[in-house]
């Protein structure tokens, strides 16, 4: 009797200290999960990014196109419209909104397969949140392609006029005068007046520029899939939005040829293979491909 009483008195001691091992175990993830957010936002601090001053694709892309100091983008760019609406589902997709759909046995193309919202938690952003909802209630799903001309308005079908984001740049500049990158102001263009945002914080596109030039040039993988995916995104985003070039403008002729040399090898991907490789963002490849087709 007495030695069963203590085999399970030294059962329930074992039980305790598994227990607590356990419960410590687990208090050691939390603490390493706490350090590894702090290390990121300590990181974003050095970095200068506050959360008033953290750009979304779509912000960047508009702010590489505008000229500083008249605060509009260029007239002859007709392709910074569509570029921001492949923007926005790039974003939605890196947020963990938007996915596509699965490819099947067939394996089907990337612009074959349809956009599924995964996720219709809210952004904090009213035009994704915009674009979001329309993804969401819109049966059957649409394709990458449609997306961009129905978000763009480039739609012949009446009926589908709805889904059309209105003064998308406007809407842009106004969150980057919110945040401190731009300001306001009136031009007298002749027969009209127009509504224009002059940069007024240099430093924030100083950084945006280099982060860019720095991309391709200092940090330099030579290897797509071991860049950044926002990054990534941003320099094939902003070359299809016509603005890319703004950021390697001021660069000297060598760091230029060399730059430039090696944004078209990202340009020369075949979207298909990038997509099909180990955590690539399959719809950033699929935006990407509708612009290249």
């Amino acid at each position: 009797m007495a030695a069963l009483t203590h085999r399970a008195s030294g059962l329930v001691q074992r039980r305790t200290e598994a227990i607590r091992s356990a419960a410590a175990d687990k208090e050691r993830e939390s603490d390493g999960e706490e350090d590894e957010v702090r290390r990121g936002e300590e990181e974003d601090d050095d970095k200068g990014d506050s959360k008033e001053t953290r750009l979304t694709l779509m912000e960047e892309v508009l702010l590489l196109g505008l000229k500083d100091r008249e605060g509009y983008t260029s007239f002859w760019n007709d392709c910074i419209s569509s570029g921001l609406r492949g923007c926005m589902l790039v974003e939605l997709a890196l947020r963990g909104r938007l996915q596509l759909e699965a490819c099947g046995v067939r394996r089907k193309s990337l612009l074959s397969r349809k956009v599924i919202c995964k996720s219709d938690a809210p952004t904090g952003d009213v035009l994704l949140d915009e674009a979001l909802k329309h993804v969401k209630e819109t049966q059957p799903p649409e394709t990458v392609q449609s997306w961009i001309e129905l978000l763009s308005g480039e739609t012949w079908n009446p009926l589908k006029l709805h889904y059309q984001l209105r003064n998308v740049r406007e809407r842009l500049a106004k969150n980057l005068v919110e945040k401190g990158v731009l300001t306001t102001e009136k031009q007298n263009f002749l027969l009209f007046d127009m509504t224009t945002h002059p940069l007024t914080n240099s430093t924030i596109k100083q950084r945006l520029v280099k982060k860019v030039q720095d991309s391709v040039l200092e940090k330099w993988v030579n290897d797509p899939n071991r860049m950044d995916k926002r990054i990534l995104a941003l320099i094939l985003l902003a070359h299809s939005s016509d603005v890319l070039e703004n950021a390697f403008a001021p660069l000297q002729d060598e760091q230029y040829d060399l730059g430039m040399k090696r944004v078209h090898t990202l340009l020369e991907l075949e979207p298909e293979k990038e997509s099909a490789k180990p955590n690539a963002n399959e719809l950033m490849w699929a935006v990407v491909a509708a612009f290249t087709k």
